[in-house]
């Protein structure tokens, strides 16, 4: 597949502590591709322990912290590589490091799967869903875009978190538009 899955990636450093972060993976000649941005924990995890786990999930509160600061989401061990999965995980694949292309903005991690487990049924997103991870990637991006972009996308998007969020998106959209009004060193317009 060539397109970009939103996944939560986990990975473990040497000294045992466990990250984990959102970020986009591809597929591409039968190896999973992770691209994180330099510097990065996750980066330095996988390069130091040669694994990861990118983890499925419908709940849009783990993409949402982790964008804010909020990192501390139940995990349980993986099968196969020292690492852990996200315990809200429908779906989990264990990597191992193949490859990597380095550069010196972006590295490209190139991973072969050593497991995979589905643990729950994924029943779909619904459009608040769809908004929040949306509203993660902008506000991951804060300091690359500008302040009208941001204003004006998250104004669309508030539109779907009004007709269909339940109280999990309604407090992970409530995290992200407190973090835009922390870099803005005010409070929030942009409303939901």
């Amino acid at each position: 597949m060539s397109f970009i899955l939103e996944t939560i990636v986990t990975t473990r450093s040497l000294d045992g502590r466990v990250h984990i972060a959102p970020m986009g993976m591809r597929e591409e000649g039968g190896l999973v591709l992770l691209a994180p941005f330099r510097p990065s924990a996750t980066l330095d995890n996988i390069l130091a322990s040669r694994c990861a786990v990118v983890n499925a999930t419908d709940d849009v509160r783990v993409f949402a912290g982790c964008i804010v600061g909020r990192r501390d989401w139940p995990t349980g061990p993986a099968e196969r590589v020292p690492a852990v999965r996200l315990a809200a995980a429908l779906h989990h694949l264990e990597l191992e490091l193949e490859r990597v292309d380095d550069d010196p903005q972006r590295p490209r991690l190139w991973l072969r799967r050593v497991f995979e487990a589905t643990h729950a049924p994924f029943r779909g997103f619904n459009r608040a869903q769809a908004a929040v991870i949306e509203a993660a990637v902008l506000v991951s991006r804060l300091h690359l875009l500008p302040a009208e972009k941001i204003d004006t996308e998250l104004q669309y998007l508030a539109i779907a978190i009004d007709k269909t969020a339940g109280p999990a998106e309604r407090e992970a959209w409530e995290w992200l538009l407190a973090r835009v009004a922390e870099h803005r060193g005010g409070p929030s317009e942009a409303r939901g």
